[in-house]
């Protein structure tokens, strides 16, 4: 039986027709997966593959059709992290929250053991991996889930550091602001604004072209591997990083008490017995193996990755800046170089705040010399030299070496990023 033209046509559009609608409903559709995205179910009475299966996999997306780009920036706890974030919540464009995995981590740790276990570890990136997923898809909603109280009818006044957000504290988030409150200060956000309405919230996040995100709670660069090879995302990794020294000295002058211990071995010069030296030392191991990773340059990283040494951009913040911004692909907008200009040049009474951003940055990179005695910065030498080495900074050989600022520590390094 032989077919007429105009059924070959006819067959021919219907499966032209066909394809575009498969086309169509892949690229649309919606993934499902952890079908109760409730902490609850990510604990250890689970057996690990279970577990790994339910926080790996993540909750209802669609494809990143519109091309977002997404940031993270991965950090360690006074490494200038809140400084480089706020050249992105400068941003008119972006979308910028700081420190959501807060909540995982203080959901999660309760229910887990204090060991440092491979499970303990995988469950809390399970977790934090998917809840990046969600918030990168502007869905704030999912957030919900680890806030306590949980929010009521999405409201709540329990968001981590929520005035760290000029998203969050700007309308329509925020209604009740006028044209004197545009700069407002992170304390005075909270008590202008009242609770914080959720949906809002994600309406603004999706009117944004960006988002950025900060954290101090995803170890390397690896464990992201899952999010930047995820389709559903654009999503690229600044990795701040700091000299070491510098990082202890701000921490036991701003964790006093964490950290009374080293303090009293540089006020007395005796080092105490029971010293918890992995305050350090997990520093520096978890900068090795994450830089050692990117440097590598995988092909996953491709495109994704960018290291950026704080001194540097303390040094030059406005043409690191311009270089961060280049590589992402974002044009730099003229609040974040009026931000620089006016933040970067502060005294030393501008910042009061422990995680304020207001000071003379180049100094502040430097000031960790005259903090720390020299026994310290020699031990730390010591234990982080292999990463001191892979990030150009130079040891100290002698206490007048360490005071001199005329001596460099830090050697000029250009390191490009992955493209």
């Amino acid at each position: 039986m032989q077919c007429s033209w105009k059924a070959v046509l006819l067959l021919a559009l219907a499966s032209i027709a066909i394809q575009y609608t498969a086309i169509r409903t892949f690229t649309a559709k919606s993934f499902h997966s952890c079908p109760n995205p409730n902490p609850v179910n990510c604990s250890l009475s689970q057996d690990t593959d279970a577990a790994d299966r339910l926080c790996d996999e993540s909750p209802t997306f669609s494809y990143n059709l519109s091309r977002k780009t997404h940031v993270l920036i991965l950090a360690t706890t006074r490494s200038g992290s809140s400084f480089v974030g706020q050249l992105f919540n400068q941003h008119f464009d972006v979308f910028y929250l700081f420190e959501p995995l807060y909540h995982v981590q203080y959901t999660l740790i309760p229910k887990l053991t204090q060991s440092k276990s491979t499970t303990d570890r995988r469950v809390m990136l399970g977790a934090s991996r998917d809840l990046l997923r969600s918030l990168y898809d502007c869905d704030l909603y999912f957030l919900e889930n680890y806030i306590k109280p949980q929010p009521v009818n999405h409201t709540t006044d329990r968001l981590f550091r929520r005035g760290a957000s000029k998203a969050l504290c700007s309308p329509p988030v925020c209604e009740s602001l006028g044209a004197v409150d545009l700069h407002l200060e992170e304390g005075d956000c909270v008590k202008k604004c009242g609770t914080l309405n959720l949906t809002l919230a994600t309406e603004s996040c999706r009117e944004h072209g960006h988002v950025a995100i900060k954290t101090v709670r995803v170890p390397e660069v690896s464990d992201l591997r899952a999010l930047v090879e995820d389709p559903r995302l654009n999503l690229k990794v600044i990795q701040l990083v700091r000299d070491p020294r510098g990082i202890l000295a701000s921490r036991s002058e701003t964790f006093r008490d964490t950290y009374r211990l080293w303090r009293i071995w540089d006020g007395t010069g005796r080092k105490p017995y029971n010293l918890d030296v992995t305050q350090l030392t997990t520093v520096c191991e978890d900068f090795w193996n994450s830089v050692s990773t990117g440097l590598n340059r995988p092909p996953w990283l491709k495109g994704k990755y960018m290291l950026v040494r704080y001194e540097d951009l303390a040094r030059n913040p406005m043409k690191k800046t311009e270089e961060i911004y280049d590589f992402l692909g974002i044009p730099m907008d003229s609040n974040v170089e009026r931000w620089i200009q006016n933040n970067t040049r502060g005294d030393r009474s501008s910042s009061k705040h422990k995680y304020g951003t207001v000071r003379n940055s180049a100094a502040t990179a430097e000031k960790w010399r005259f903090r720390l005695s020299y026994e310290i910065v020699a031990f730390t030498q010591h234990a982080c030299q292999q990463v001191l080495a892979q990030l150009g900074y130079k040891t100290a050989g002698s206490e007048e070496e360490l005071k001199n600022l005329s001596i460099s520590l830090v050697e000029e390094r250009d390191f490009l990023p992955f493209s």
